[in-house]
């Protein structure tokens, strides 16, 4: 574009010294003439610089995924081609799954039985609890039968002592409290034995509830874990994208490595980046217009904002370690700061070739009176993209 702009200026030159000589072509005009496009071109660069930065490495960034299995197992049917779009949740591959069902078809017959097993653990501790209750019952019963015979034998003393009282029914009285007494001493020790037995019996029985629970949640985990390994031989898309490098073929054993993925899965959504000197951002604010000239689309441009500038590089950083950080014998040229772009208007939607390389520029508050200068040199060089220079 500099070319171009010295091109228009030489024209006119021509025009106003040789073509119609309205002024004279001697040294004074000869050196203004040639200061002129100098200062002139200086100062328009330094300033479009400043209020519409330009970049030469604007570039197309997908999200790339490589396809690992979960599983080991032989391909048994590949649902996808190479180079074709998808939609999340299409299928695209196939492992054998023969044996993982039988996994799953194992563990939900141990499932069952484990589930037996910890009811027939239940029923037998509900026997011992009921046991227990009963043997408390036949000491509730006598301690209640020896209560009543002593309010009795009360009444008998005191209608003895008063003279209106049998002797004879208060000795069955008394004999039959000793006999009640002798009754409760009976079921509570009969109490305190079941008990012991019990408890040792109900111990045991407890153990293997827990037990048997024990068994059926490791049962119910490992069968979950099956049936996740059994999901995970169909292989499904993960967004919307398409398959790249597809190279495996039906009987292909896959295992699940990451250094041997299966193939490429290019996602459809994607990032504009374009890379800037250090010194060429501080007018830039998110949201300020940006036009793009990418070589996969030749005389067109597309117009995009400034999403955000990343303020992050790998100068930034330190890495860890127990040496002291090596600056070497010169200062390091310093990196350049990335500024992520999306696309705006009628370009929201537009799907670009991933790893498409091309200029940019940004257009920022400041100076807007030059901005289409730089416009015109964004437009000038999309044109351009149309030759093909080589010779073959």
């Amino acid at each position: 574009m500099d070319a171009l702009l010295l091109g228009i200026y030489a024209f006119f030159v021509w025009l106003i010294f040789f073509k119609f000589k309205w002024l004279p072509w001697n040294k004074v005009s000869m050196v203004i003439v040639f200061t002129i496009p100098v200062v002139a071109l200086t100062i328009l660069i330094l300033t479009l610089n400043v209020v519409a930065p330009s970049s030469s490495d604007v570039r197309v960034m997908n999200k790339v995924l490589q396809v690992v299995p979960q599983v080991r197992g032989r391909v048994v049917e590949i649902a996808a081609e190479g180079n074709r779009d998808y939609k999340k949740g299409d299928v695209l591959l196939r492992i054998d799954p023969t044996p993982y069902q039988s996994t799953v078809k194992q563990l939900k017959a141990r499932l069952k039985a484990d589930d037996a097993a910890l009811a027939d653990a239940e029923a037998s501790a509900r026997q011992l609890n009921e046991s227990i209750r009963a043997a408390a019952g036949k000491v509730s019963v006598a301690q209640a039968k020896l209560d009543l015979a002593r309010r009795r034998l009360a009444e008998h003393e005191e209608l003895v002592a008063a003279g209106a009282g049998d002797k004879f029914a208060l000795e069955d009285a008394r004999t039959r409290v000793r006999e009640l007494e002798g009754e409760l001493v009976t079921a509570e020790a009969s109490e305190n034995e079941a008990k012991q037995k019990l408890s040792a019996k109900s111990q045991g029985e407890f153990a293997a509830i827990a037990s048997a629970r024990a068994r059926r949640g490791e049962t119910e985990t490992q069968l979950e874990n099956a049936q996740w390994e059994l999901d995970q031989t169909i292989y499904r898309a993960p967004a919307d994208g398409r398959v790249i490098n597809l190279q495996v073929r039906v009987g292909t054993m896959l295992v699940p490595m990451p250094f041997a993925p299966a193939f490429s899965f290019v996602e459809d959504e994607q990032e504009l980046v374009a890379f800037y000197q250090q010194n060429e951002l501080y007018n830039v604010a998110d949201g300020n217009e940006a036009e793009v000239a990418l070589l996969t689309h030749p005389g067109e441009i597309i117009k995009a904002r400034v999403d955000s500038i990343v303020w992050a590089q790998s100068q930034g950083q330190v890495q860890p370690g127990g040496m002291l950080p090596n600056t070497g014998p010169v200062g390091t040229p310093p990196n350049r700061f990335a500024v992520k772009l999306k696309l705006d208007g009628k370009y929201k939607n537009l799907v670009l070739p991933a790893g498409a390389l091309g200029a940019g520029a940004i257009y920022t508050e400041h100076g807007q009176m030059v901005h289409i200068l730089r416009k015109v040199f964004l437009r000038v060089s999309t044109k351009l993209n149309y030759l093909v220079l080589k010779l073959h």
